[in-house]
């Protein structure tokens, strides 16, 4: 059974990817940022300050927990002890939302730094709705997963992206987070076009989007290859396609990722103040 907190929703604004160097601007002046996201990684201490900051502003804030780590796509089975310490996370923290990666990161007892992409098959489809059935189970909560960024695609695959996202949310009645750099940069990456995937996208599922910035390569080929940074600020073309998602979908709670050379809070401030001007277009 699901816990009441799952039916909770973060408000339709933007929110920010919370940084302990900021914990005393936003007290002084959250400006147009309603929400706050953490990385439950780190906030699975059983003390310190970390804790002692998120305590203070989960009272004034509603927050969204974000994993990096469960490895939903992974072969094995998931990490009980990493399942535990995420349950007692969400069980004192309460958050309003719940989120991870559809991505891999471990390969029997290694951990891989890294957020890899995997085929998308029947076979690797009901290996993650599994994962997600366990992990709501386990934790007791709603989950969203989140569209990956892709490189390359696996000579394997048999599915649609789009299509194995929204099969896994049928199975397992979790919800999507739409991450609309994320489809920038794999449609860049292969050469699709952006704007038909958004309005291919089941936005009645997604319960948040999230934007960063991104870095600009190029191939062994020439071609331009982009890579999912969230060092920098969101970058036009991704604010265009995000209103685009804005008018398709209706208002969502968007939140502005920034995990790399983070900048003053003002800075975000104002990444955060161009996604409101975005929704308040869009509802007016």
């Amino acid at each position: 059974m699901l816990d009441q907190s799952a039916k909770r929703d973060l408000p339709p604004r933007p929110g920010i990817g919370y940084k302990p160097q900021h914990f005393a601007d936003i007290l002084k002046d959250a400006g147009p940022v309603k929400w706050l996201e953490v990385h439950a990684e780190n906030y699975m201490g059983d003390g310190g300050r970390p804790l002692a900051q998120l305590r203070h502003l989960a009272e004034r804030f509603p927050i969204s927990v974000h994993g990096v780590g469960l490895s939903i796509g992974g072969e094995g089975p998931l990490n009980r002890d990493h399942l535990a310490r995420l349950k007692h996370l969400c069980d004192w923290l309460d958050p309003v939302s719940f989120s991870e990666h559809l991505a891999w990161s471990t390969h029997d007892a290694e951990f891989l730094n890294d957020l890899l992409p995997l085929p998308y098959t029947p076979e690797t489809l009901a290996r993650v709705a599994d994962h997600i059935d366990e992990v709501q189970t386990h934790v007791g909560r709603r989950m969203l997963l989140e569209n990956p960024s892709v490189y390359l695609d696996f000579a394997e695959t048999n599915m649609g992206e789009i299509e194995f996202l929204t099969e896994i949310a049928k199975r397992t009645g979790c919800g999507l987070l739409l991450d609309v750099n994320n489809v920038f940069v794999s449609c860049t990456n292969r050469q699709t076009d952006p704007y038909d995937y958004i309005d291919r996208f089941p936005h009645d599922l997604v319960g948040e989007i999230h934007l960063g910035g991104h870095d600009e390569d190029t191939d062994d080929m020439g071609a331009p290859l982009l890579i999912d940074a969230h060092g920098s600020e969101v970058v036009d073309p991704v604010w265009q396609l995000y209103t685009h998602t804005i008018k398709r979908s209706g208002p969502k709670p968007t939140l502005i990722e920034w995990d790399n050379d983070v900048p003053d809070w003002p800075v975000l401030a104002e990444e955060a103040a161009r996604a409101t001007r975005i929704l308040d277009k869009v509802l007016a």
